[in-house]
């Protein structure tokens, strides 16, 4: 009974024609896949064999310094941890604010459709443009860089991922807890941040991280804000460098130990990348099933 079948299926063209064009479909997205997983191991392979060379105590504990020096990285690093710190500070907030009107209070109304209009340009706008806004605004009237202009250019790219992934989440939250609150007697705002919030945290925090990791490695933005800096500087109201600055300023050079030091920067930011999207892929997941 099988073999007739399968004669039958063999004999019906359209059979044979759909079988062939799975069989294609199926070595072409294997394909794909296959130049995606060689691409990423090349780039990470790169990264490893050139940046391990420049790696060591010195790259992690000096600051930058002229060519032959023994200068390193500390300086760069701290700076794009007090820039990220503080972007993240100003981002969070407001990202937040804005996805619990969307989700909760906007309810279709031509004001939340602006909002999110606003929201999903901004989440599409090159890193570059958002540069030269804040460059207009926070530092040609002042006369000189900062590192609090750059933290707010990164701010500016956080909070349209976050505002996307709060509003998502919300949106995810059973109608039937809503309505057990304000069975309750809880107010509307009250089971929104106690209950509704609460419940999409693990979701919500994802896309923080999510934002963290998006404004890292970004550069164009700091090139017309925070500038950089060969020394060291704490205070965000003076250029600051960053590892993306350092990166870009060092890659270039004709200095083989300046060329190290960009592939031991581009190493540090590419793996603090690669942690935070593992910490997001697995160290949440068991918390949102």
């Amino acid at each position: 009974m099988s073999k007739a079948i399968g004669q039958g299926w063999r004999k019906d063209p359209r059979a044979t024609q759909r079988l062939i064009m799975d069989r294609l479909a199926t070595g072409l997205s294997l394909t794909a896949t296959a130049i995606l997983v060689l691409a990423l191991v090349s780039i990470l392979w790169t990264l490893l064999w050139n940046g391990l060379a420049g790696l060591s105590i010195a790259a992690l504990l000096h600051p930058m310094g002229p060519p032959g020096s023994n200068g390193g990285l500390a300086n760069a690093i701290i700076g794009s941890l007090i820039q990220t710190a503080v972007a993240l500070l100003i981002a969070t907030p407001v990202g937040l604010g804005c996805g619990i009107y969307l989700s909760e209070f906007g309810n279709g109304s031509r004001f939340a459709m602006a909002v999110r209009f606003v929201s999903d340009v901004l989440l599409s706008a090159p890193s570059i443009l958002i540069g030269l806004f804040v460059y207009l605004v926070l530092v040609a009237p002042f006369g000189h860089f900062s590192g609090f202009a750059g933290s707010v250019a990164l701010a500016i790219l956080a909070v349209p991922i976050i505002v996307r992934t709060t509003e998502d989440m919300l949106r995810l939250v059973p109608v039937a807890m809503r309505e057990a609150g304000s069975a309750l007697g809880a107010a509307h705002w009250r089971v929104v941040l106690f209950l509704c919030l609460r419940s999409a945290a693990p979701g919500v925090l994802t896309g923080i991280l999510l934002a963290l990791a998006r404004v890292s490695g970004e550069t164009a933005p700091l090139l017309f804000t925070s500038l950089g800096n060969q020394n060291w500087s704490f205070s965000l109201d003076k250029p600051m460098a960053s590892l993306p600055i350092a990166i870009y300023q060092y890659a270039g050079a004709s200095y083989d130990d300046w060329v190290r030091l960009a592939w031991t920067g581009a190493l540090l930011v590419t793996f603090g990348v690669l942690g935070i999207n593992i910490i997001v892929r697995f160290g949440f997941r068991s918390k949102q099933s």
